[in-house]
């Protein structure tokens, strides 16, 4: 499938010649980048001469780190040697004259050809990615690094390769939270930007020895969280996940750009709430935020923590609030804080734990996909006892 970036509404008729039947014309960056994430069969991206070279550049940037085998191609009015350059280095395959629709469809042809080779290469289909899962509250104080470590952990106990980043950048409690004493951050990624693969990941990485879990800690000094570019957050997360079956990323209580970048690449984005009226508001807040930037609201997994609290609010008030399905209910437990001063995560430490049995919902029902015929772990019925069901 090809599709056709222009701003111009009659270009896709214009091109149709060189293009062929298969062809879906967008005219913003934005949906196109969506639809390149949502579209597998999507193989060739055709560029408009209208549409600037650095954003056509960025694309093809993007593209060569998630999508290796995406071919793209650039039309311009006029092809000089800086044009062609500067489209080369980025990764675009051809640049074409807007107007030779011959040497269109020969670029196509060519393109299609290598695209087939590298879908060859990697086994006779494109290389299948590990999901990100974004674990997000826009209120602080909610458990929020609780229930990413210990999915996380939970995800690697099922011997999973799973990496936990931690996106807190000035203030993130992971590593003491799984009493980690790294010797790198998030910030040592800035000076590998545009060249990170596996073995600059690789080199991040603290390993929780207990759990078998990868971490890449938030940096020391919260002053390097202003030096760490989006672009570079960006970049890490997607070598990461063709390394790991799974990334979990631990963020802040707001919307920041690193924030964003990672919700826009992610496949689960849990939102976390407590039973108080502000973190329901904020909650709230999150949700319409998501919408109005187009985040799929079919990847939202709704989790409320401490759910048995008497505090006046019960689960149903809150789906009310929000008008959305609460997935998964964690109840409260005192193990949880003696947990995580002991730096051993509570699916490890007491996995019998109503809590831990919660957490395991949570990844069995809604993150971890399971091949057919297989059970999830088993709890046993004590465990289970006062624990919240999870909603559909």
């Amino acid at each position: 499938m090809i599709i056709l970036w222009d701003p111009d509404p009659t270009a896709v008729e214009r091109y149709r010649f060189a293009l062929g039947p298969d062809t879906t014309a967008l005219d913003s960056s934005i949906v196109v980048g969506r639809t390149l994430h949502d579209d597998p069969k999507v193989d060739q991206v055709v560029i408009g001469q209208d549409v600037s070279l650095d954003d056509a550049c960025a694309l093809a940037e993007g593209a060569r780190l998630d999508r290796p085998e995406l071919g793209v191609i650039l039309l311009r009015s006029r092809i000089d040697v800086t044009t062609l350059s500067q489209a080369l280095r980025s990764g675009i395959r051809e640049v074409v004259g807007a107007d030779d629709h011959t040497g269109l469809a020969d670029a196509l042809r060519r393109s299609r050809e290598l695209t087939a080779r590298l879908v060859g290469h990697a086994g006779g289909g494109t290389s299948k990615d590990g999901k990100i899962i974004t674990v997000f509250s826009a209120k602080g104080g909610v458990g929020k690094t609780t229930v990413s470590t210990n999915t996380a952990c939970q995800l690697a106990r099922l011997g999973h390769k799973t990496l936990l980043i931690d996106l807190d950048l000035s203030f993130g409690d992971v590593a003491i939270s799984l009493q980690l004493v790294p010797d790198r951050s998030v910030f040592d990624a800035v000076a590998m930007a545009g060249t990170i693969d596996d073995e600059g990941v690789r080199s991040l990485v603290t390993t929780h020895e207990t759990s078998g879990l990868d971490v890449i800690c938030a940096p020391n000094d919260p002053g390097d969280a202003d030096r760490i570019p989006v672009s570079t957050v960006a970049e890490l997360i997607k070598v990461a996940r063709r390394t790991y079956d799974f990334v979990v990323v631990d963020t802040p209580p707001s919307f920041t750009e690193h924030v964003l970048a990672s919700v826009d690449l992610s496949d689960i984005l849990v939102l976390i709430a407590t039973l108080d009226i502000p973190a329901v508001k904020n909650l709230r807040v999150a949700i319409d935020t998501l919408d109005m930037i187009g985040s799929p609201k079919d990847s939202r997994v709704i989790v409320l923590n401490r759910a048995d609290a008497k505090v006046g609010l019960r689960p149903e008030d809150v789906e009310s609030a929000i008008k959305t399905a609460i997935a998964v209910n964690i109840p409260s437990s005192l193990t949880v804080p003696a947990s995580v001063n002991r730096g051993v995560p509570i699916v490890l430490d007491e996995p019998k734990l109503p809590v831990s049995v919660a957490i395991r919902d949570l990844v069995d029902h809604h993150i971890r996909p399971r091949s057919a015929g297989e059970d999830v772990e088993p709890v046993d019925a004590h465990a289970r006892r006062g624990l919240f069901r999870s909603r559909r």
